[in-house]
């Protein structure tokens, strides 16, 4: 009933103590009447003999509980081990913006580099007057300057 490559991948993914965390926490719903989130027919409740336990299983390596995992790593990090059609969506996402980040190089490339901007600029500029930057050594007063103004406000 259960496919070994989706139980081998989410062997892979949580450890035997998350699986048993997991499993123990879904049977315990179904016994409390939740209801199944597999479609399932008479002839395989009864096959498996309508154990919470088995379901869960079942449930688990099918990939349909919305349970995560949050795992506690140093320096009080944490990792969450989160559903796989979460996943899906987060590539979907990354798509998108492979896509736009793709849309955005066209329309730079479309205008014009930046070094042909910076090129108009200075032709822009070259008729015009710029100011010089201020230099630390023309801050510098000479002494006889500065005895010159102070004689003179007393």
């Amino acid at each position: 009933m259960i496919d070994p490559g989706k139980k081998q991948a989410i062997e892979i993914k949580h450890t035997k103590y998350e699986i048993a965390r997991i499993l123990g926490a879904r049977a315990l719903q179904l016994s409390m009447n939740a209801p199944v989130l597999l479609k399932m027919n008479k002839e395989e409740m009864e096959a498996v003999n309508y154990d919470p336990l088995k379901i869960a299983e079942m449930e688990l390596y099918e990939g349909v509980l919305p349970i995560t995992v949050k795992r506690p790593l140093p320096q009080r990090s944490i990792e969450k081990i989160i559903r796989v059609k979460e996943e899906v969506k987060e590539k979907v996402e990354e798509k998108k913006e492979e896509k736009v980040k793709e849309q955005v190089k066209e329309k730079e490339a479309e205008a014009g580099s930046p070094e042909k901007e910076e090129e108009e600029i200075i032709k822009a500029v070259e008729g015009t007057e710029v100011m010089e930057l201020a230099k630390p050594d023309d801050e510098i007063e000479s002494e006889g300057e500065f005895e010159a103004d102070a004689g003179g406000e007393d």
